[in-house]
């Protein structure tokens, strides 16, 4: 589990802030950020783009891409981390999209299926998971993993 006292420090240190844009943790890992004291300083905003209308009005992704790849796809969750990054005008980043079920899974995107996309000014990085479990536990690995991703993007960002 991602110490957030750690993070936190990892962000401050490293004077970058974040943004996210989630849709299947529904706010979740905001809620982790914001539980932090004085996390203001670094965490800039964030949007709950559950519904593809807001994906494409408040985040810029086009209707183009969630007609061919839909909403749980490495192409959407990549312009949702990027239209954040830019519509909160924050240096990271992170978007997470996916089948928490238990329904809604199919053959190609089974329920635990999910993209996390963390952007930045160099790019944008985005990972496939598979997670096992009900809803609860698919959102919270979702939430662990998302985490994970920032805290090894800005080790990396402290080593350079």
């Amino acid at each position: 589990m991602v110490a957030d006292q750690e993070l936190a420090a990892l962000f401050l240190d490293s004077g970058m802030t974040l943004a996210l844009a989630e849709s299947c943790t529904g706010g979740m890992i905001a809620a982790r950020v914001t539980d932090v004291p004085g996390c203001s300083a670094w965490f800039k905003g964030g949007v709950v783009a559950y519904s593809n209308e807001v994906k494409q009005q408040l985040l810029q992704v086009s209707s183009t891409l969630l007609e061919q790849y839909g909403a749980v796809s490495e192409a959407v969750a990549r312009a949702m981390a990027e239209g954040a990054r830019k519509a909160i005008g924050s240096d990271l980043s992170l978007a997470v999209t996916g089948i928490a079920g238990p329904d809604g899974g199919t053959s190609e995107k089974p329920v635990g299926t999910v993209y996390i996309a963390l952007a930045a000014q160099d790019g944008c990085e985005v990972i496939r998971c598979h997670f096992d479990g009900d809803r609860a536990a698919i959102r919270q690995q979702t939430v662990e993993k998302g985490l994970l991703m920032l805290k090894k993007r800005l080790m990396l960002s402290e080593m350079a």
